[in-house]
């Protein structure tokens, strides 16, 4: 069996699911309200290393300032066994089109709205940073957290590019 530890969990929508395949999964976070399994700061994760097989995040880091989403993750790559998963918002605006070609099937392409310059992120009492925002362009945001864990893939969803995911694997030291 597959064990996950989710930080932030929000109102619980991940473990219901993936509880159904079978996958274990515990939760962190700092509001006891949310019901989380541990309560604990993603900044200094109470568990040992490589207690799971795969820690996520899913739209938490950037609620934190920039240097503290990158201790989280540096505490999620400790505790994490194999692989982390994370998703952070993305403000680089998509046009998406979707066709039916013959043959082929349903094909769907992202075109990236041309901008001159990033716009300027606005601290709205939520978010600290986002992707594509200036100051925090995908290349940086990537290097930032590859250097902790190796990056095996990023990329957005059709039906909610806002969301990119990232999926690394542990560094063994």
């Amino acid at each position: 069996m597959s064990t996950v530890l989710e930080i932030g969990p929000g109102p619980g929508i991940f473990k219901a699911l993936v509880g159904h395949l079978g996958v274990s999964v515990e939760t962190v976070d700092i509001d006891p309200d949310l019901k989380p399994d541990h309560v604990a700061s993603a900044t200094s994760l109470p568990f040992v290393d490589n207690s799971y097989d795969c820690v996520c995040a899913f739209q938490m880091l950037e609620h934190l300032p920039y240097d503290q989403a990158l201790q989280a993750f540096l505490e999620m790559s400790r505790v994490a066994g194999s692989h982390v998963v994370i998703s952070l918002p993305d403000a680089k605006k998509k046009w998406i089109y979707s066709l039916h070609i013959p043959k082929v099937g349903q094909k769907v392409i992202h075109i990236s709205r041309p901008r001159l310059k990033p716009v300027p992120h606005v601290f709205d009492g939520e978010h600290y940073w986002e992707i594509n925002k200036q100051g925090y362009p995908l290349q940086k945001v990537t290097n930032d957290f590859s250097a902790h864990a190796k990056l095996l893939k990023t990329y957005r969803v059709d039906e909610q590019p806002y969301h990119r995911f990232f999926v690394f694997e542990k560094i063994h030291k």
